[in-house]
């Protein structure tokens, strides 16, 4: 007879602590200004506080399918919410940059062991028909809270300083921690597993390199053409492709069997042309809307989150449609609506209403709602069990990787669409020849993504429910 939890408490363990880690990914984003000032430092240096976020996430994850089998639940949960806690408080009360910045790089490792535990702790503890509406509310984290960080914090540095960001999180990682410990469970089998070191230090340095390279490349003046982008880049797929190969041993790192499984693999597609297109949209749009459109920051925030919070309410819907009716039947529909709001989106102009913005804003983030959580779900229950930790784990590695390039490549997509422009231009330094500039970039980007949600479109079509895996010799 299968144990029963305590799914519930669980559940809001997990979600309190997810929504503090994911929010503080995104929160110092609109308070990089305001830190140079703080801490007399450039906008490179400033960079750093979320590139170090992300390159600690990107580096630490890929080991987490490994360390879910060799240590409990609970000791993975205590170590993941302390480092959060701990972060949070360091960052509450950083003196100087350097200490806001190992302040960052705890957060980051707490939420790179949380995040991958979330999906593990949930494939177990729910059956196969109740975990729609379950991974409906992790994925309510993992995009309401980065979307709301910029809203909440741009209204925090509006009346008070940057460290109440901090302050305000502090209790709620708290009662999380709190709660967690004493409702969570060890739902999984701890196995003695050998660690492959020439694996770990190529995973390292190939995610590594990939995540701050791409990232690097958004950021840096000379973008792609960078001799240090350009190295990184090349050395992580080199460490990568030799990462692969060395996965065929007994004991991987990183079991890629999991690409054995079709079902798998069309989720693991359609989630990451969700997070691409998320990314890509949180980064594109503000520009928009401040450059171009000539908005407040704080605005500009408020614009997105109506869209943040419907998104969050159609995954918990969505979660619960997919349990009923399986993936296609919420998935396709969810695929045409983004596919017809990304067209909307191409032909946004500066005088376009902020109205019409939102109302085209949250329709997307319905879509995507639509898609991301029965992708996510159907992908990891066509696994054989043993493999829901090396899932997790493949499937939150794709996700640092592909949101670090995705939001890279938007940015020079807009960049090079406002130099075509301006190259044109008979007075390219007049405000509405820069607004009509980063139009044209933002155009050219939402076109690149409705050319992919058109593939993604293609591909969905052959999604069905998969089967759940009860047994180990399935796997065999």
């Amino acid at each position: 007879m299968k144990k029963q939890y305590n799914t519930r408490a669980i559940l809001i363990a997990l979600l309190l602590c997810g929504f503090v880690g994911m929010f503080s990914e995104t929160s110092l984003n609109i308070a990089i200004t305001n830190l140079m000032e703080v801490f007399e430092i450039n906008a490179a240096t400033a960079q750093w506080l979320t590139t170090g976020y992300l390159l600690t996430l990107g580096i630490l994850v890929p080991f987490t399918g490994l360390l879910l089998q060799m240590y409990t639940t609970r000791q993975l949960f205590i170590v993941a919410t302390a480092s959060l806690t701990l972060g949070i408080f360091l960052a509450a009360i950083s003196i100087n940059f350097e200490m806001l910045m190992f302040a960052r790089v705890l957060q980051a490792g707490g939420m790179g062991l949380l995040l991958p535990l979330m999906f593990n702790t949930v494939l177990v503890i729910f059956p196969p028909e109740k975990r729609g509406l379950a991974m409906g509310y992790i994925g309510l984290v993992l995009s309401f809270a980065p979307a709301m960080g910029p809203a909440i914090s741009g209204m925090i540095l509006q009346y008070l300083s940057w460290q109440f960001i901090f302050w305000l999180l502090l209790p709620v990682i708290i009662i999380g921690m709190v709660f967690g410990v004493k409702n969570l469970e060890n739902v999984t089998e701890v196995r003695k597993q050998r660690i492959d070191f020439l694996s770990a230090i190529l995973s390292t340095i190939g995610f590594g390199s990939i995540v701050f390279g791409f990232s690097h490349a958004g950021e840096a003046g000379e973008g792609w053409s960078s001799p240090l982008v350009l190295t990184l880049i090349i050395i992580g797929v080199i460490a990568l492709t030799l990462f692969v190969f060395r996965q065929n041993n007994d004991q991987p790192l990183l079991n890629l069997r999991v690409f054995k499984y079709p079902m798998f693999v069309i989720g693991v597609f359609l989630v990451m042309m969700c997070m691409v297109i998320n990314m890509s949209t949180m980064i594109v749009l503000p520009m928009f809307l401040q450059t171009g459109a000539g908005l407040s920051v704080l605005v500009t925030g408020l614009i997105l989150l109506p869209g943040s919070a419907l998104n969050g309410v159609i995954q918990m819907i969505a979660g619960r449609l997919f349990d009923r009716y399986g993936p296609k039947w919420v998935i396709i529909p969810g695929l045409v609506i983004v596919m017809l709001v990304l067209w909307f989106f191409t032909s946004l102009t500066p005088a376009s209403s902020v109205g019409l913005i939102i109302a085209l804003y949250m329709i997307l983030m319905g879509g995507i709602a639509l898609i991301w959580p029965a992708s996510q779900t159907n992908a990891l229950n066509q696994l054989p069990s043993e493999l829901y930790p090396h899932g997790s784990a493949v499937l939150n590695t794709l996700m640092q990787v592909i949101g670090a390039i995705g939001t890279a490549v938007a940015i020079s997509i807009v960049s090079g669409g406002m130099n075509q422009y301006l190259a044109t231009s008979s007075t390219p330094t007049m405000p509405d020849e820069i607004a009509n500039a980063i139009t044209v970039g933002a155009q050219n980007v939402f076109w690149t993504l409705m050319t992919i949600s058109v593939i993604g479109f293609i591909i969905g079509l052959f999604m069905r429910r998969s089967n759940y895996r009860k047994e180990s010799k399935e796997h065999a």
